[in-house]
């Protein structure tokens, strides 16, 4: 799950960046530049060790000013908007408060700035470089290229209570239907219709094989995202499930699909939105549930950050020392409905831990010395949303347990945000006292939470391995919704 905690996991930092944004073209550069700045700058930030995030700037100047946008390739994300450009003597100043970001930098030479890249209250070295040609993008071999067995629909669709229409692609099987059908659900954060993160885009790939294989497909870029009206900020895994529902209403419409065999595909925080769906609807044919969480939302933030910390190396001490200060903010969130006494009480709660809390464990948490006062401003804005309040607080296994339609739950075995043993543990649990058989349960031990095969699991590993979904996890969904609902 692309969580949206406070950076005591410190590679949420790179989440963040994901947007939404679609692809732009690149601006053109003029060959004689009126101003030393202009031109494409690239750069790798390292937020953590192992993680290498290429970030290109493209500086401009029109109108008599600089202009700036700023990509995020392996993200997926291109064209964000720079709110300032400016450049005073030789120092450059970029800031994007759409994401909370900004760039400081000095020029050394023609072709290289020196300088650091903020976000979330911690700062970042960051050495930009003249771009003479395109940057180079990482090899993803399993990417669908024409041409293509299947029919390929740009589609719109109303969320009629939430007053908004959702974008999609539907990809329909050539030949006699009516098809069986799903819908595929994004984990959290901003997503696309190709859930793209870090160069891969595993929802374009599970949708490929499975229209392939003789089953329509639909996926939707998230409400606020792309070409998705609707506010995303402001909403919660409920609102995301009025998303679901109605884009299995519109598959249940089309003339071409069975009604009685459309279903859900949901990853990570999708797998929790899934069942939402299916209590609430009472029709779907199925669900598949890709790393969904089974445990409480809090408890899945104590795993996920203990996990991918350990893995990253850190002591137990740093493990602790996050924990502790997890468990703090959690109690503020659990306590506090009313948003401006939970951000002060959180403010505080922080004031107070940095005072307490020797500089040296500090150091080791990757937090600034003080004045803390950005850090504490970033862990505040990230646990102040109603989507983190209900994540934090939601438990999945009562829901899970309304739904009485066949369930396939596949995890990886070396998921960090999911971790399988505990959550299908829990899974197991919950199902013993029942004579439920319509929920199958399978752990693949080599892959990550993409369902990548990974060496170690971690969110570092997930832009530099070239596979972007797993074949035997393709192979596995498709057998089992053939199997059922051919």
């Amino acid at each position: 799950m692309a969580s949206q905690s406070p950076t005591w996991t410190a590679y949420l930092l790179v989440m963040a960046l994901v947007v939404g944004a679609g692809p732009a073209s690149a601006q053109e550069v003029p060959l004689a530049p009126p101003n030393p700045a202009v031109g494409v700058w690239s750069g790798s930030l390292a937020p953590i060790p192992g993680i290498d995030l290429p970030l290109v700037f493209r500086i401009v100047w029109e109108e008599g000013a600089l202009r700036a946008t700023m990509d995020s390739p392996d993200q997926g994300a291109f064209g964000l908007p720079v709110a300032e450009t400016f450049l005073v003597g030789d120092s450059l100043l970029l800031s994007l408060p759409g994401i909370g970001g900004r760039y400081s930098g000095r020029l050394s030479a023609l072709d290289t700035i020196e300088g650091q890249w903020e976000q979330g209250g911690q700062a970042f070295p960051l050495r930009l470089t003249r771009q003479m040609d395109g940057m180079p993008s990482r090899a993803r071999p399993q990417e669908p290229v024409p041409p293509f067995p299947y029919e390929i629909r740009d589609v719109r669709f109303p969320n009629e209570d939430a007053g908004i229409h959702l974008a999609g692609t539907l990809t329909l099987p050539f030949g006699n239907g009516p098809f069986p059908a799903v819908a595929l659900i994004t984990g959290s954060g901003p997503q696309d219709r190709d859930e793209t993160i870090l160069g891969h885009r595993p929802f374009w790939i599970l949708a490929d094989f499975l229209t392939r294989a003789g089953i329509a497909v639909l996926r939707y870029d998230d409400r606020g995202v792309g070409e998705s009206e609707g506010d995303f900020a402001a909403s919660t895994s409920l609102d995301f499930a009025g998303d679901a529902g109605a884009a299995v209403a519109f598959l249940k419409a089309q003339p071409e699909l069975d009604a009685k065999r459309v279903g859900l595909v949901g990853h990570s925080e999708g797998g929790l939105i899934a069942p939402l769906v299916a209590a609430a609807r009472g029709d779907l044919a199925f669900q598949v549930l890709l790393a969904g969480p089974i445990l409480p939302g809090e408890t899945i933030l104590h795993l996920q950050g203990a996990a991918i910390q350990a893995a990253m190396g850190a002591s137990q001490s740093v493990i602790d020392g996050n924990r502790a200060l997890q468990e703090r903010l959690f109690q503020i969130v659990r306590e506090e409905e009313d948003p401006g006494v939970r951000r002060q009480r959180a403010q505080t709660a922080l004031e107070e831990w940095i005072a307490e809390t020797p500089q040296d464990l500090r150091d080791a948490m990757g937090i600034p010395p003080a004045p803390a006062t950005r850090w504490i401003q970033g862990q505040v804005q990230s646990i102040d949303s109603p989507w983190f309040r209900f994540f934090l607080l939601h438990d999945p296994r009562p829901v899970l347990l309304e739904t009485h339609i066949p369930t396939l739950a596949l995890f990886g075995g070396l998921d960090l945000q999911v971790p399988a043993e505990e959550n299908v543990a829990a899974l197991e649990a919950l199902l013993e006292p029942t004579d439920r058989d319509d929920i199958t349960v399978r752990i693949f031990p080599r892959l990550n939470h993409l369902f990548q095969t990974a060496q170690t699991g971690t969110p570092a590993e997930y832009g530099q391995i070239e596979e972007t979904f797993a074949p035997e996890a393709l192979e596995a969904i498709a057998t089992w919704i053939l199997a059922g609902f051919r």
